[in-house]
């Protein structure tokens, strides 16, 4: 008995369909490999999620953060920077399998990701308040004209001196902002280590209409 051969143009439309799912499936994945590779090294996005730094930054907005800022420079005092708070604001958090492969990358991603502003760096005395009530850097006081309307520049007393290679952050709206101030006593004392900063902030970028540079 004789077998009856499969129709050439069914075959050339399977083909077809494979090499179109091939190279979709290729083409996401390299899109995918595209992302992670820009947001390690060149240009991450970072989602505000608390009132912390109003009215600079409010909850809802997303901001560019450059991860290249950094690569041979130190941050510099009124950065507004995107780090990882494992070690300093949780000093005994636990990570998960996605906070880790997060981690590796640094990407701003994941639960322990935090945006503050640099108010001291290695080698500063922080200290409030002045007799004006402003907060000091190495004995002189410093404007702030990013403070939240109203807000005073601390309600706690506190003076610092900033180790080699940590910053001393700190919220724009400083009566709700959880920043180094409240971590004196925990490891670490609420200062940033270089190695756990993503990158600066540079710019809100979403919602369109409140695109603007970061300062």
């Amino acid at each position: 008995m004789k077998q009856i051969a499969r129709p050439e143009a069914a075959i050339t439309k399977r083909r077809a369909f494979y090499w179109v799912w091939r190279f979709a499936v290729l083409a996401v994945i390299c899109a995918l490999v595209a992302v992670i590779i820009i947001r390690a090294f060149f240009v991450d996005v970072f989602s505000i999620r608390s009132d912390s730094m109003q009215s600079t930054l409010n909850p809802g907005q997303a901001i560019s953060v450059d991860r290249r800022a950094y690569d041979d420079a130190e941050p510099q005092r009124g950065d507004v920077i995107v780090f990882d708070g494992r070690g300093s604001f949780l000093p005994y958090a636990r990570s998960s399998v996605v906070d880790d492969l997060v981690g590796a990358f640094k990407l701003s991603g994941s639960s322990h990701s935090y945006v503050k502003r640099v108010i001291g760096v290695g080698g500063d005395t922080v200290e409030c308040c002045s007799a004006d009530g402003r907060v000091t850097v190495n004995g002189e006081p410093i404007d702030e004209p990013y403070l939240f309307n109203g807000d005073a520049p601390s309600d706690m007393k506190f003076s610092v001196e900033v180790p080699a290679g940590r910053v001393w952050v700190m919220g724009d709206h400083r009566s709700v902002s959880q920043d180094s101030r409240s971590l004196l006593g925990a490891s670490g004392g609420g200062m940033i280590s270089l190695d756990r900063i993503s990158g600066r902030a540079t710019n809100i970028i979403w919602p369109i209409d409140q695109r603007t540079e970061i300062r």
